[in-house]
C-alpha cells in the first residue's frame, strides 16, 4: 500500500442542500445506504491509496462517531454486558487497512486554512487533496504518473460538469489562469482530485479566511506551477438536492459509474 496520504475536505456546511445538511456535515449524506465519503474513499482505496486525512468542521462529531463506530456497524459481534473491552467480532469488512485521521480544523475555516492546519499529519513529499461530495471515475494512479512527469507543483483534474462552475483557463495542459466565474458548460472547471508537492503548504496560512481556490491556486497559475489532467469520464458532486436524486438514482439502477470497485 502506498503511504501518500488523501486529504479529504470535510467541513462545509453546504448551504444549497439544507434539507440534508441540517443535521449532518455534506460528505456524510448518502448514496445507496454510505455516506459520499466512504464513495469518494472507496475509489483512492482501489487504487491501494488508504491513508486519509479528513478534515472536518461544520458537525465534525457525525464523522467522528461514524469511523469510531464502524467496526461495530459493519460486523457481526458479541459482546458482554459488564465487560466493555470484551467485545468479538465474527466478520470482516473490505476496509480493514485504511488508516484514518481525523482533523478538526474549526466550523468556519476556509479549504486553504484546512489544508494547511494538518500539514503536521503530512510526512511525505507529495500528498493527495479532494473535495468531500464529488466522485469520479478517474483513475488515480495515472493521475499520479501525471502529476509526476509534468514536474509542477501541484495538479488539478480538470472535468466538464454537467452544470456551470468555475473554469479553469488551459493551454497545452498548463493552467493559466484559475477563475470561479463560468461563461458556458463546455469550460473545464476545477474538478477536485489535486495531487501537490508538499512545498505547496508555503502558499497557504492557517489564517482562517485562506481559501484555496483563490490567493493559493491562482498564484500557482501564474507562476506556471499548476498542471490540468484532463478527466473525460463521468463525474459529479453533490452539490444540490437534484443531485443527491441524481446519484442515488445512478446507484439504484446498477450505473454508479464512479464505483470502480467490487
Amino acid at each position: 500500500m502506498s503511504k501518500t496520504k488523501v486529504i479529504i475536505l470535510c467541513g462545509g456546511k453546504g448551504t444549497r442542500l439544507r434539507e440534508e445538511t441540517e443535521f449532518r456535515p455534506k460528505p456524510m449524506i448518502e448514496i445507496g445506504g454510505r455516506p459520499i465519503l466512504w464513495h469518494i474513499m472507496k475509489i483512492y482505496a482501489f487504487y491501494g491509496f488508504t491513508d486519509f486525512v479528513l478534515c472536518i468542521g461544520y458537525k465534525g462529531e457525525v464523522i467522528k462517531n461514524y469511523f469510531m463506530n464502524y467496526e461495530a456497524m459493519n460486523s457481526d459481534f458479541t459482546i458482554r454486558l459488564g465487560r466493555p473491552n470484551q467485545i468479538d467480532f465474527h466478520s470482516s469488512h473490505l476496509e480493514k487497512d485504511w488508516s484514518i485521521t481525523i482533523a478538526d480544523t474549526g466550523e468556519d475555516t476556509m479549504t486553504g486554512a484546512r489544508i494547511r492546519r494538518i500539514e503536521k499529519y503530512i510526512d511525505t513529499d507529495e500528498f493527495m487533496l479532494t473535495y468531500g461530495d464529488g466522485v469520479a471515475n478517474i483513475d488515480i494512479n495515472k493521475l499520479i504518473e501525471f502529476h509526476r512527469s509534468n514536474k509542477k507543483l501541484g495538479t488539478v483534474t480538470g472535468v466538464r460538469p454537467p452544470l456551470p462552475f468555475g473554469k479553469i483557463i488551459h493551454k497545452d495542459g498548463q493552467v493559466k489562469k484559475f477563475s470561479e466565474k463560468p461563461k458556458s458548460t463546455e469550460d473545464y472547471i476545477n474538478g477536485g482530485f489535486f495531487v501537490f508537492n508538499r512545498d505547496f503548504f508555503k502558499y497557504l496560512s492557517s489564517d482562517s479566511m485562506c481559501v484555496l481556490e483563490r490567493e493559493p491556486l491562482e498564484k500557482l497559475s501564474k507562476e506556471g506551477n499548476l498542471s490540468m489532467n484532463f478527466h473525460s469520464g463521468f463525474w459529479h458532486c453533490m452539490d444540490t438536492y437534484q443531485d443527491y436524486l441524481l446519484l442515488n438514482n445512478l446507484w439504484k439502477k446498477g450505473e454508479a459509474y464512479w464505483k470502480v470497485w467490487e
